[in-house]
């Protein structure tokens, strides 16, 4: 056995991250791949448009054995905080040998090169100076960058998952961790495009799709996939973008003191301030966030700012990295490599509900933060959920193999009653769309999604407030 792990969002699941997966399978000469997936949050500072359940079984439908939970706390995170989740969780099952991600480079080396130049002691001497000409960090990281390498890696820090990229690096050196890198070359549209290239559309776009009840997705995503999105539309669990949560964090926002947000993580400077003030004014999310934004603080920023606020995150929740395993979805080798997990995690595993109250200490208040956080997502469905569902949704398993971890719902062709702590089985999937024509996007949405553009606002910035220590590394 050989395990791999890849760290997404499949928000939704896409023939990118389906080839991203067989090419990794085939390069690393791979028996099974692990995925940490995104919580109901995502990097954006946004819910997913399904639940974390329902993209943990597309994912386990199309290439991935083993599906394991990023809490918000981390899937919410710039980032930096971001990589070094994922990467943590992976690192504790003790058993994954390789990493993969995506990126426009597409060669390891170049992107340890560069990412050795960034950390390098000469190269933080120039990114002070540039950072005290009023230089915004991304811009003046890569002025810095060119100053000490020339133009030899000044295109890499242009593109989004490159930068996510060197971030998996540093998390991986951060850590100690003795799993290997390896970088798959993304090719294709980009992340934002509305354009539909030999079958393909990117994430952003087919989401866009979905939320304008067209049918024209489901001829960019897998069979299996579109059945999954189908069925969440139909029962009335999906779409759950963060619109329909609007009225409530506004309601929230507008009740808070600056002083309380001002204690939410990555504020800085005086931001709490004006967040208030916006709160105050704004009508609708979008324009809170647009009257917030400045130099300094991006879009992308103050968005997650307003969710952790929001959600009652504050600074102190991140005393460590995530403190257990949570399994959401795995078929027949999920549960080899879940045999193996059981003999080298490092952390607590939950495979079922009774696991969740054996946690304490840290691991049981991020438990209490995500339950929470789920709770406040079932208000997001067209069909308002109730509560619980932490506790209730159980891990989803296909495969032939008679179920036999503990928790698990029995299939329908038992006659055994269905209890609540345990999970359900599928036997047949869909057979996918061919592979012909896949093109790889990026394998976690959030960069493509945030980085990129706070880059693209940077630019039209000419100076910005000095950054504090603490964010020098957080690509803003």
């Amino acid at each position: 056995m050989k395990i791999g792990g890849i760290i997404a969002e499949y928000n939704p699941f896409h023939y990118g991250h389906k080839y991203q997966i067989a090419r990794t399978k085939e390069l690393g000469e791979l028996t099974h791949m692990v995925a940490v997936m995104s919580s109901n949050y995502v990097q954006r500072g946004e819910t997913a448009l399904l639940s974390k359940w329902a993209r943990a079984e597309m994912a386990v439908k199309n290439g991935i054995d083993l599906v394991i939970e990023m809490p918000t706390m981390w899937s919410t995170s710039y980032a930096q905080r971001f990589a070094e989740g994922g990467v943590s969780l992976l690192d504790a099952l003790g058993c994954v040998e390789m990493l993969s991600f995506g990126s426009e480079c597409g060669n390891i080396d170049e992107l340890i090169e560069c990412k050795n130049v960034l950390n390098s002691e000469t190269l933080g001497e120039r990114l002070r100076e540039n950072l005290d000409l009023g230089l915004g960090f991304a811009t003046a990281r890569a002025e810095a960058l060119k100053a000490v390498a020339g133009n030899r890696f000044f295109d890499i820090l242009e593109k989004p998952n490159n930068t996510l990229a060197i971030e998996y690096l540093n998390a991986l050196d951060k850590l100690g961790s003795d799993m290997i890198p390896m970088t798959i070359r993304r090719i294709g549209v980009d992340h934002d495009s509305t354009k539909k290239i030999d079958g393909l559309a990117s994430a952003s776009d087919i989401r866009n799709m979905i939320l304008s009840d067209s049918k024209e997705w489901e001829n960019y995503v897998p069979d299996t996939v579109a059945e999954i999105i189908n069925r969440e539309l139909e029962n009335g669990s999906a779409p759950c973008p963060i619109t329909k949560l609007e009225f409530s964090i506004l309601c929230c926002m507008r009740q808070l003191s600056a002083e309380a947000i001002g204690r939410s993580p990555d504020v800085s400077e005086g931001i709490e301030y004006r967040i208030h003030d916006a709160a105050l004014k704004a009508g609708s999310l979008e324009e809170l966030y647009q009257l917030a934004k400045t130099k300094r603080y991006s879009h992308a920023r103050i968005r997650r700012i307003v969710l952790h606020a929001f959600m009652g995150f504050v600074v102190d929740d991140y005393k460590e990295n995530p403190p257990y395993i949570h399994v959401l979805a795995m078929n027949d080798n999920g549960k080899e490599i879940l045999k193996v997990m059981k003999e080298t995690c490092r952390l607590p595993i939950i495979t079922k509900a009774s696991d969740f109250d054996e946690l304490d200490g840290f691991a049981k208040h991020v438990y209490a933060l995500e339950d929470m956080c789920t709770d406040v997502f079932s208000l997001a469905s067209p069909n308002i959920l109730p509560c619980g569902r932490e506790k209730t949704e159980g891990i989803f398993v296909v495969g032939e193999e008679k179920n036999e971890i503990a928790g698990e719902k029995p299939t329908e062709e038992t006659a055994e009653p269905v209890e609540e702590e345990k999970v359900t089985e599928e036997a047949d999937s869909t057979e996918d769309k061919t592979e012909e024509n896949v093109t790889e996007l990026s394998d976690s949405e959030m960069i493509d999604d945030t980085v990129e553009e706070e880059k693209e606002e940077e630019k039209e910035e000419e100076k910005v407030t000095e950054l504090s220590a603490d964010d020098e590394y957080n690509m803003e």
